[in-house]
């Protein structure tokens, strides 16, 4: 499982500043889904700045949600998790070799 969204904040351009469980920071790129369906109402820019971070993920307030996988695997990583241990997981450690 990917890390889950801790905080966001909305920033020019329709992107995303998320921060997420294990500590990276990362900017998502909303504006290719601005002209699908619900996510149009995203190109109002005062609409976009109500994002917030709630169940793992960023919601706005008439329902709009984004997969937090999709948000983790296709965001920018500004800052990379210093957290060793998190770093290690899914790898074998010297105990089980």
């Amino acid at each position: 499982m990917n890390p889950r969204v801790k905080a966001v904040k909305a920033r020019d351009n329709y992107k995303l500043e998320i921060t997420f469980s294990n500590g990276e920071v990362g900017v998502y790129d909303c504006s290719p889904l601005l002209n699908f369906g619900v996510f149009s109402e995203l190109k109002d820019k005062i609409y976009f700045q109500q994002v917030r971070a709630a169940f793992g993920t960023v919601v706005w307030p008439h329902g709009q949600d984004i997969c937090p996988d999709t948000l983790y695997l296709d965001s920018k990583k500004i800052k990379k998790s210093t957290n060793k241990l998190l770093r290690r997981i899914g790898t074998k450690n010297r105990a089980s070799r």
